[in-house]
């Protein structure tokens, strides 16, 4: 199926969010939709999709002129999206998500849930998903729950299928068995929109590219282009895409990890007797296979871990025990990996969720009062600062894209006097003018003395920011070496092993 996007204009009040958008998409083509967050790319497909209606322009699918109100009219004509934070709901079963919508019965009206699991079987056969249908949402991890919403789509017959920021949550595992199975999906014929800003997964993937910048179409290029030729029509600029940093000058160990280990809720240890030291001055950079034991480190670091035994002091005071505000209130700065669920309040204006560090005074509260010029003054500065998309500081947090969410939970923890910083993943999502960004504030925290430790499943943000990297491994870590260490190295590190003759820093 043919799909065609004609003038398509979309404004939000003032915004115009997509200025008169035209392009094409042939059935079995993968047609990537480049540009930076905010540029307006997930506004378009959810014009396409039926959840918001155009302005201007027109929807036509094999020249035939459409008139989506919803996105049931759309899935009825052929279209599909797997978006970006997923459409499940974690307490029913993968059969039954599948079905939600457009529910099989049986003679007396009974939902007919065998038909529904088959349907997941022969599908997940067909592609190698090994699924089970009986599985509930909640039990599965993040990369699993995306190929339930690609088998959504399927289930219904999908000819055009757009996939919305697809990787920005999945392991470099996880995303290479995406990029195979939308391979084989145009390989069958299917017309594929992918929405991305990640440089190297357009080169590796995509048939054509459009980038759109500030809601335009800005040109088209071929996966042959360089990154550099990329980026910059994203940005409109040069963009560097190495960091830049000169060499560490490391102060005496800051943040020093003793022994830690932690445990889950069912009692099973998931950090084992992990040990560190971070200088200030310096940034300790964790890499590992996502599930290995990052996540609980990072949290127990900063009072999320319940139970949590071992030593973690930062300039010599013992953080083990106190809570996360007594944590937050010693200098650490937390950048979480799930943005959406742990940096912010969607509920919550942009200025709102800026001050959630420092509500219990100054300089935002004083004698129990809000000052609100303080606060508007302080957003607006950090809306520019951080070049945070929005139409304003009072704009709800929940309803920027992830990207920019993102730099409201950066622009909030790097604003504060800090004696640590931890990041999660801190451009997980972001485009590579926002990640030039992010790294330049990273470094820049560096360089003036504060021990920064940076969790990361990237290996090139890895190396690149890193003056030392730990590797973890099954909660444990397998060695500390310099940044340099060869990325095959860090690869067998990874897997668990400790090539013979690597040096340790």
């Amino acid at each position: 199926m043919k799909l065609e996007l004609r003038g398509i204009t979309k404004r939000f009040g003032p915004l115009v969010a997509n200025d008169a958008i035209s392009l094409t998409v042939e059935p079995g083509e993968i047609h990537c939709l480049l540009g930076e967050n905010g540029a307006g790319k997930s506004t378009l497909m959810n014009v396409l999709y039926g959840l918001y209606p155009a302005d201007d322009g027109e929807v036509l699918l094999d020249g035939e002129v459409q008139h989506f109100k919803s996105p049931g009219d759309a899935m009825r004509a052929g279209i599909g999206m797997v978006h970006q934070h997923f459409m499940l709901i974690p307490v029913f079963t993968v059969a039954e998500n599948v079905i939600l919508g457009h529910e099989q019965t049986k003679p007396g009206g009974r939902l007919d849930l065998g038909a529904a699991r088959q349907q997941v079987r022969e599908i997940s056969q067909r592609f190698g998903f090994d699924l089970d249908p009986d599985a509930l949402i909640e039990s599965l991890p993040v990369g699993v729950q995306q190929r339930v919403e690609i088998i959504k789509a399927l289930s219904r017959d999908a000819k055009v299928l757009i996939f919305d920021e697809p990787t920005a949550v999945l392991t470099p595992q996880e995303t290479e068995d995406l990029m195979r199975i939308m391979r084989q999906l145009r390989d069958q014929g299917a017309a594929i929109v992918f929405i991305t800003h990640k440089l190297q997964e357009v080169r590796d993937v995509a048939d054509r590219i459009t980038v759109i910048r500030l809601g335009k179409v800005v040109g088209e290029a071929l996966p042959t282009a360089s990154n550099a030729e990329l980026a910059s029509m994203m940005v409109g600029r040069a963009v560097a895409l190495e960091v830049e940093k000169g060499p560490s000058h490391p102060t005496d160990a800051a943040l020093v990890v003793s022994g830690l280990r932690v445990a889950d809720p069912h009692d099973q240890i998931v950090v084992r007797d992990v040990s560190f030291t971070v200088h200030g001055g310096e940034v300790l950079a964790i890499a590992g296979v996502q599930g290995n034991g990052q996540t609980e480190l990072t949290q127990a670091l900063v009072g999320l871990q319940p139970k949590v035994t071992g030593s973690i002091t930062l300039d010599g005071d013992e953080l083990v025990g106190r809570s996360v505000r007594q944590v937050l209130d010693a200098g650490v700065g937390y950048v979480p990996e799930d943005r959406s669920s742990d940096g912010l309040v969607g509920g919550f204006t942009i200025a709102e969720n800026l001050m959630l560090d420092r509500s219990s005074g100054g300089p935002f509260v004083k004698a129990g009062s809000l000052q609100l010029k303080v606060l508007g003054d302080f957003a607006q500065q950090k809306v520019q600062e951080f070049d945070i998309r929005a139409l304003g500081s009072s704009e709800f947090a929940g309803q920027l894209s992830g990207g920019n969410q993102q730099k409201v939970v950066l622009a909030r923890e790097l604003s504060r006097d800090l004696k640590l910083l931890v990041a999660a993943q801190p451009t997980r999502g972001l485009d590579v003018g926002s990640i030039e960004f992010v790294h330049k504030r990273i470094i820049a925290a560096r360089d003036a003395g504060i021990p920064v430790v940076v969790v990361s499943t990237e290996l090139d943000e890895v190396t690149q920011l890193a003056d030392r990297v730990a590797v973890m491994f099954r909660g444990a870590i397998v060695g500390i070496v310099p940044a340099d260490t060869p990325r095959e190295t860090l690869g067998l590190m990874m897997a668990g092993e400790m090539p013979g003759g690597v040096k340790a820093a």
